[in-house]
């Protein structure tokens, strides 16, 4: 076990300590551990060339200028990972999309990164999933 000193503002902190008080943490460095191997998990996951399939989340302000025009040049340009895409409007400005995306982990990582980077998008979270899940979780079911 190593020791390691970081510093952590107040915001963070209580969101910390609601995580440890919820999830029954016996003190701030099991979930702090948990939370680093959740990230070091999906960081892996999202730069490696293995296939997946998965969903990327995101919301925006439709009324920022040039917005949509950047989105859509952006799937055209990622075309072959982009499967279908569902719109919901949220509000007069919000607008929701989830985008079903298929190819190498690494390369939805970066699509993902194109259309969350643009000014106006507000949220967005990329789930990807092996499509050989038996290579990673054995749960007693055959996967074709």
């Amino acid at each position: 076990m190593h020791r390691v000193t970081i510093t952590l503002d107040d915001d963070l902190m209580e969101k910390l300590d609601a995580i440890i008080a919820a999830r029954g943490y016996q003190n701030r460095s099991e979930a702090i551990r948990d939370l680093a191997r959740i990230g070091i998990q999906q960081t892996a996951a999202h730069s490696t060339d293995d296939h997946c399939v998965g969903a990327m989340v995101y919301t925006y302000d439709h009324s920022k200028r040039d917005l949509p025009r950047k989105l859509t040049q952006n799937f055209h340009s990622h075309h072959d990972l982009s499967r279908a895409t569902m719109h919901v409007h949220l509000d007069h400005d919000q607008c929701l999309e989830v985008t079903i995306v298929d190819g190498k982990a690494n390369e939805l990582q970066h699509f993902a990164d194109h259309i969350f980077a643009e000014r106006g998008v507000r949220y967005g979270r990329l789930v990807t999933i092996p499509t050989n899940p038996d290579e990673h979780h054995h749960d007693g079911h055959h996967h074709d």
